[in-house]
């Protein structure tokens, strides 16, 4: 067998609790469902860092957060920095990008050979949070309880605009690659925005859902929140604004219908490999940047590592994938040296630029078993002062943050993390023990400065850039119309069956 495509597909805030492929009793997932049918489902996959451009970026590098300066959505993605694109082009894989990507700075491809779309987010420094007056809300761009109360129907949106054409547009590359003599393997990603707050939904994907079938987030009594969720409360206006019974309930339907909206793409995206005869040799892998907290324990949104904010779906299907579940711990650092390993059939990887950070989990989805039952997970955006860090090890997850008691959570026994065992007798060694591990692993102080530092740099620069005409970074995709669909230089004859398919 010839080395097989790769296609992946990426949600947005996407958590694997609200989907009918990980067993929730009322989301619609048809199109993952069948993937896992037939495929592998990872139970315990974690973003590394619970932001947009962090999560993509280290899931792309295969590195940690401080590794690359990777602090949140304003943060450079260094050009320096290998991707898993730049490695695949490297063991001859053609690669594509339709969709967002949340790249910061001038490079907007890291390594792939195309991309068909722009980016729905921008590509500047306008993002960046202030560590040293960490209290501010910046009203322009952090989340707020406007998105509950808008949360609803409607026939057009920009991320319904901004998905519409990231789907047709991969859809318009898999019929490409199949009309292409070239038959070098593929690596195609489309990743979408939805369904990323704000919650709102076309009528068809609404109606899929009777809205009293809702149901309502374990909100939790507030004098147990942890500090850091109480940040976010406040910096996401739940404690001033608030939020009324049925805007949850309309905002967890309007999550609902998109995540079934996504998954419809998914089918899309597969009916063309099926289409085109490329479907029994395309490994299919979807997951997302992180999830979505949707009322739990108080919370909305992302940016804390409790369940709903960090985990992810992982799941993989096509030739070599068994029909397995997977419950061992594992994170998006994992996903570039699994498709190295998929790109070279196990073999020789190309000389790496810089250490990986993961492992492989093909193993692992072929069937096969895996040693490791860890990862780690960073954050240093907004709503804290100080580096967040977690350690999750078989059934126990361990976060850390300096201005915060320590938290402690056995996940199998307590999967809503209500109890935190951190300060139980009974678990002293074993806090003590990943206490010990959180100093070895990380210098708090010295990430905290580089922090620090990168934050001034960049809203000096910032403000710079905001002073005379405006030099944008955000992506224009090059249209060759000279040398589309019939033109005087073309032989008639031989233009309309090149682009028929078959």
């Amino acid at each position: 067998m010839s080395r097989p495509n790769v296609l992946f597909v990426m949600a947005d805030q996407l958590a694997p609790h609200f989907t009918g492929a990980y067993d929730h009793p009322i989301v619609q997932t048809p199109v993952m469902n069948s993937l896992v049918e037939r495929g592998a489902r990872f139970d315990a996959t974690y973003c590394h860092s619970p932001l947009c451009a962090p999560a993509r970026f280290t899931m792309l590098s295969g590195q940690p957060v401080h590794k690359i300066g990777a602090w949140d959505n304003a943060a450079e993605f260094p050009a320096a920095v290998p991707t898993l694109a730049h490695y695949l082009r490297l063991v001859g894989y053609r690669t594509t990008l339709s969709g967002k990507m949340h790249y910061v700075g001038p490079d907007q491809l890291h390594g792939f050979d195309e991309r068909l779309t722009t980016d729905i987010y921008p590509a500047d420094f306008a993002w960046t949070p202030r560590w040293d007056n960490a209290g501010e809300r910046i009203g322009k761009w952090y989340h707020g309880m406007d998105t509950l109360q808008e949360a609803g129907q409607a026939m057009a949106t920009y991320q319904i605009d901004y998905d519409e054409e990231v789907g047709y547009r991969a859809s318009r590359r898999l019929y490409d690659l199949a009309r292409d003599p070239d038959e070098r393997p593929w690596f195609v990603c489309a990743s979408f925005i939805h369904p990323h707050d704000p919650y709102v939904a076309r009528p068809e994907w609404w109606d899929l859902y009777a809205h009293d079938d809702i149901d309502m987030p374990d909100e939790w009594d507030a004098e147990s929140r942890d500090p850091h969720t109480v940040r976010i409360r406040e910096g996401i206006q739940a404690e001033d604004v608030g939020y009324t019974p049925e805007q949850v309930r309309n905002s967890r339907h309007g999550y609902y219908a998109n995540t079934s909206y996504f998954d419809s793409w998914i089918g899309r995206l597969v009916g063309v490999l099926e289409e085109t005869n490329q479907f029994d040799n395309t490994i299919v892998i979807v997951t997302s940047d992180h999830g979505d907290m949707l009322g739990d324990r108080g919370a909305w949104f992302k940016m804390s590592f409790h369940e709903r904010s960090c985990r992810v779906p992982l799941i993989m299907a096509g030739p070599g994938v068994a029909n397995t579940t997977i419950a061992n711990v594992s994170s998006h650092l994992d996903l570039l040296p699994t498709l190295l390993d998929i790109a070279t059939d196990g073999g020789d990887w190309p000389e790496l630029g810089a250490d990986l950070a993961g492992r492989s989990l093909w193993a692992s989805a072929a069937g096969g078993t895996d040693s490791v039952d860890e990862t780690t997970a960073e954050y240093m955006g907004e709503m804290t002062s100080h580096p967040m860090f977690m350690i999750r090890r078989g059934r126990h997850k361990y976060i850390h943050c300096d201005t915060d008691p320590a938290q402690l959570y056995d996940i199998e026994a307590d999967s809503l993390e209500r109890v935190n065992l951190a300060a139980a007798p009974e678990h002293a060694d074993l806090a003590a023990g990943f206490a010990a591990e959180v100093d070895a692993r990380w210098d708090r102080a010295g990430i905290r400065e580089q922090v620090l530092a990168s934050q001034r740099a960049r809203h000096a620069l910032h403000a710079a850039m905001d002073v005379g005409p405006l030099q944008s970074w955000d992506y224009e995709p090059p249209r060759d119309v000279a040398n589309q669909y019939v033109r005087n230089h073309m032989d008639w004859t031989t233009a309309g069956p090149r682009s028929r398919y078959p």
